[in-house]
């Protein structure tokens, strides 16, 4: 929202130092310190912060919907202050503050409707049917774990270390849990856990994670594609050779975007805040302090660092 009064502000903001290629070393990003005019939509700077979602104050506003004092979460820069020009589903008011704020970035955000969208809006959960949940320990895959069993499904999540391996078991309510790293055959692992086949499979991997699981599908099962983080950065990314299987169990396969969902935020709120504050629902957020903490909690979330989703605090007022 722009400001209504002049005002230029010192501004410090995380940006790129270049053009990366591929996963980003520490020497890619630096912390910088601008000014950014605040009475003006574009930039009085060609120096652009990266953006992410955050949760943020208005200082002033010329819309009519939002005023001083308001809080949103949306998309901001990674920076001190950010001047917004809204579009569509870009930021949402902050109705409800009995819960962390920071839950808007995860939780009560993107992450949950991504969650909810991707596991109830198109797989359709039923009581009894078999869930599985792939980087189950991340901000999404916790979740999707969690609606599972209050469905009452039995769900099995994957995951890289031990530590997330135990977290999804302890504190998610998982009903099992296995290291992918330390299985030398998916197909294997996969009937181990899944006797009977999966209904539901939440996929963000890829790779030869999907080629096992295709095989281990049962007849009209549902697979929600959130996304394949194992392929993202591949020269030559890996083919997927049990295709056929979509065909002769009738496998429902989808990708999203959450961006589609939007307009059932409110329906989300309506179903989520209730599990909240009875305590029904566990989140685990990975929190560092300061900006300057913003790129080696980036670079973290490439080699798996973080348990949960990975949050730096700029300020707390």
């Amino acid at each position: 929202m722009a400001n209504t009064e002049p005002a230029t502000v010192t501004n410090k903001q995380i940006i790129f130092s270049g053009y990366v290629s591929g996963f980003p070393k520490e020497s890619d990003l630096k912390v910088t310190t601008t000014t950014i005019d605040l009475r003006i939509p574009e930039r009085s700077t060609s120096v652009l912060p990266i953006i992410g979602l955050g949760v943020s104050k208005v200082i002033d506003s010329g819309h009519p919907d939002y005023k001083k004092g308001d809080l949103l979460w949306g998309v901001v820069g990674w920076e001190e202050y950010s001047v917004i020009t809204l579009f569509p589903y870009s930021h949402f008011k902050i109705h409800h503050t009995d819960v962390p704020l920071s839950y808007y970035t995860g939780l009560l955000g993107m992450p949950g409707m991504t969650a909810y969208a991707g596991f109830y809006e198109i797989c359709s959960p039923k009581r009894g049917e078999t869930v599985f949940v792939s980087a189950a320990s991340g901000a999404v895959g916790q979740l999707v774990g969690q609606f599972a069993k209050l469905v009452g499904c039995y769900v099995v999540g994957s995951a890289g270390s031990k530590e997330k391996v135990d977290l999804l078991k302890t504190k998610f309510g998982f009903d099992d849990a296995f290291n992918y790293k330390e299985e030398n055959d998916l197909n294997i692992a996969l009937k181990r856990y899944f006797p009977e086949g999966i209904d539901i499979y939440f996929e963000n991997v890829g790779g030869k994670m999907l080629d096992a699981v295709l095989i281990n599908m049962k007849l009209n099962g549902r697979i929600a594609v959130c996304g394949m983080i194992s392929q993202y950065n591949l020269v030559d990314p890996e083919g997927v050779h049990n295709l056929t299987t979509i065909l002769y169990k009738r496998i429902k396969v989808q990708g999203f975007a959450v961006s589609d969902f939007y307009d059932k935020y409110s329906k989300f709120l309506d179903f989520v805040l209730p599990y909240i504050r009875q305590g029904k629902i566990t989140y685990v957020e990975d929190i560092t302090e300061g900006l300057e903490s913003g790129p080696s909690a980036l670079l973290g979330i490439f080699h798996g660092k973080n348990v949960g989703k990975q949050l730096f605090v700029v300020a707390r007022e």
